[in-house]
């Protein structure tokens, strides 16, 4: 049956709409998308990838969030060169501008005899009143205190709090300082009695700073006062030296040693700048008496305020000695006084009476010689015993006659001079007393000269030679914060540190370590030290940063046990974070399962942290033929805080 030619009609006319609606949608989408993409590139150009772009038909919508109305502005005007702008449809944002920027809080605070007094720019929400009573209570009742501080409504910065905190408890050991305080740096400037109560304030104000804080420390002390202002310099057949030094000014010092060195000393030479000079002719005189006694060829010169003895050695030529005393009596500086002597030649004999007294390094001491009184036998035992301890102390002395009138005041200035040393000896005869051994304190010589001018004379003659060994000084033989931290770590790579397998308890085998670790902290005092916790990187995440801050508490806990001081230490996990070895293998895994121990250093300032890296890429870029870095020490600079500066 043939279709009649109007269905053919209507047939025709459906198909072709059907295809004009198909055409039309596939026109409609290709306009979005080429709007789309082409307004995307050019806001990418334009530097606007903030910028959300959205097709909808021959409409574009942008949205987002614009830095700024200029810049939301500058993206319509973008778009609108890619379609035209009436098919540009503003969803955009901009920023609320930031608001204005917080002032620079900081604080300075004065405190001396007059009183205390603080000045600065401090945030409301700290507590004004809080630091007013903290500082009234410090000054007293009869004390001002100057309250000087303005106030301004903004949040306190990071570390701002701290460092404020820090500075109140700071100022209560400080009754002469001046402290600056800014968020997270505190700088002290003071003044302490002593060199000895120097190193013990900055010692305990390092160990009570906290974590993060930079602490600047500028800790002075006066010069000390020298009584009396004393001067030894000998030359004899081991050569020239200083038995004592004192100067009253650096161009004095200097002066004094210059003429050492023309007259042979050939050691560096140490000379105490103090307080006391009889005399501000001091250098030339001693210059002088040092010349005179390399001309005449040897013996001693001994500086006691401005008494001088100078003794020549036996056998020097009278007429040589007589020359050159005359001389040097003309040219020394009004004031002093010279007193010279040449020992007559004397034929040898059995030998003249003594007295000795030794003290060993383990601190016994022995009496032995000849004492003119049983009173001065009963007298030096006691003594030593009370310098020396009672049950250290054995004497083996007799009493005989015919000793020197002044035996007694010998015997007793030796024992005094002995107690200066570590380990040593006196000797005395008529002629001479001889002090010779070991000590761990640099001033001994001098204070053991100036002793022994002051009791027995000027006219006396004495001999020192005494060692400064620093393994006995008790300052010069701790370690330093970074010795500790290379000692440690040497421990640790010779024999790791193991735990029991997911577990935070130590194995058994490697307790042996951590008393070899306690042994180190010991010695090295209060340090502010991190100890870290790693993991391998099997298993969850969570769990172990769990377990290595459980791990690096149980190290903790091990030293505190061991009775270390552990005030200033931190134990913190790191889980799987710094690999130092491949966890795809099992040895890398074992490598990764650790403990390390981290001096707490003080962060850089901008600047300084700047100047940091600077130096780092210059380092690396002159470095860079020498290999590999080290995987370890990429994490020395991890942790947030010198100790020690």
């Amino acid at each position: 049956m043939r279709l009649s030619s109007v269905l053919i009609i209507a047939i025709t006319f459906v198909a072709a709409a059907a295809v004009s609606v198909v055409a039309a949608n596939f026109s409609v989408k290709l306009i979005e998308e080429t709007s789309e993409i082409g307004v995307r590139d050019a806001l990418d150009d334009a530097g606007a990838t903030w910028a959300e772009v959205q097709a909808d038909g021959l409409t574009v919508t942008l949205a987002g969030t614009a830095p700024s109305e200029a810049d939301r502005f500058a993206a319509l005007t973008t778009a609108g060169t890619v379609v035209d702008a009436a098919r540009v449809i503003d969803g955009m944002e901009a920023e609320v501008a930031d608001a204005i920027r917080p002032p620079r809080f900081s604080a300075e605070i004065l405190r001396n005899d007059a009183g205390i007094s603080i000045i600065g720019l401090i945030p409301t929400s700290t507590d004004r009143d809080i630091i007013t009573d903290r500082f009234a209570a410090m000054a007293g009742s009869e004390t001002p205190v100057a309250d000087l501080i303005e106030t301004a409504d903004y949040p306190a910065p990071e570390g701002w709090e701290d460092a404020l905190s820090y500075a109140l408890v700071a100022m209560e050991q400080l009754p002469r300082a001046k402290v600056s305080v800014n968020a997270g740096r505190v700088a002290i400037t003071a003044i302490t009695d002593s060199a000895k109560d120097k190193l013990a304030l900055e010692k305990s104000l390092k160990a009570a700073a906290p974590p993060g804080l930079r602490l600047m420390l500028d800790i002075s002390a006066p010069r000390p006062v020298i009584t009396p202002f004393t001067l030894r310099f000998i030359i004899d057949e081991d050569g020239a030296r200083f038995d004592a030094c004192s100067a009253d000014t650096d161009k004095a010092r200097t002066r004094i040693l210059n003429a050492a060195l023309k007259a042979g000393l050939s050691a560096q030479g140490r000379c105490t700048v103090g307080m006391g000079v009889p005399s501000p002719n001091w250098a030339q005189a001693v210059e002088q008496a040092i010349t005179a006694l390399a001309t005449i060829g040897g013996g001693s010169v001994t500086f006691s305020d401005a008494d001088i003895t100078l003794l020549a050695l036996e056998g020097t030529d009278q007429d040589t000695f007589d020359t050159v005393v005359g001389e040097l009596e003309n040219a020394l500086p009004e004031v002093f006084a010279l007193y010279a002597k040449l020992p007559e030649t004397q034929a040898p004999d059995q030998g003249p009476p003594e007295f000795v007294a030794t003290l060993s390094p383990e601190g016994q001491v022995q009496l032995r010689g000849r004492l003119s009184t049983e009173n001065l036998r009963n007298i030096a035992d006691s003594y030593a015993r009370s310098r020396f301890g009672s049950d250290r102390v054995y004497t083996a002395a007799r009493v005989v006659e015919g000793l020197p009138s002044d035996w007694s005041t010998r015997v007793l200035a030796g024992l005094e001079s002995l107690s200066h040393l570590s380990n040593g000896a006196v000797t005395v005869t008529p002629d001479k007393l001889t002090v010779s051994g070991n000590t761990g304190s640099t001033d001994a010589s001098g204070q053991i000269a100036a002793l022994l001018a002051a009791k027995l004379g000027e006219a006396e003659d004495f001999e020192i030679d005494v060692t400064y060994q620093e393994k006995l000084d008790p300052l010069a033989s701790i370690p330093t914060p970074d010795e500790c931290e290379a000692q440690i770590k040497a421990i640790t790579d010779a024999s790791k540190i193991n735990f029991e397998p997911g577990s935070a308890t130590i194995d058994a085998s490697t307790l042996g370590t951590m008393d070899d670790i306690a042994e180190v902290l010991k010695v090295c005092g209060e340090l502010r030290l991190e100890i870290q916790g790693y993991t391998d990187s099997q298993g969850r995440e969570e769990m172990n940063l769990a377990l290595s801050q459980a791990r690096a508490q149980s190290v903790l806990n091990e030293l505190r046990a061991r009775r270390v001081r552990t005030s200033t230490f931190e134990a913190k996990g790191y889980g799987e974070e710094r690999p130092i070895q491949d966890n795809a293998t099992e040895e890398g895994r074992e490598a990764n399962r650790r403990i390390e121990f981290w001096l707490i250093r003080p962060e850089p300032s901008a600047p300084e942290r700047q100047t940091t890296l600077e130096s780092i890429a210059e380092t690396s870029d002159n470095g860079a033929q020498d290999g590999t870095e080290d995987a370890a020490g990429s994490n020395a600079s991890e942790p947030s805080e010198d100790a020690t500066e």
